[in-house]
């Protein structure tokens, strides 16, 4: 039996194997919608503030 899961973006369902290109979307659209929604910090991870310095500065 195949796992399914809802599309984070329109909660459509969403077979879960090597087939679905876009997982866990269900297509490229919502994927997009999502990562602008990041871009646009609607989505946020939750943690500690981090403060850059010019010694934790190196490699960004």
């Amino acid at each position: 039996m195949p796992t399914s899961v809802t599309c984070p973006t329109c909660h459509k369902i969403v077979v879960w194997n090597h087939h679905s290109n876009f997982k866990p979307f269900c297509s490229e659209r919502c994927k997009l919608i999502d990562l602008g929604d990041w871009a646009l910090e609607k989505h946020v991870v939750v943690g500690e503030e981090v403060l850059l310095t010019e010694e934790n500065n190196e490699g960004f």
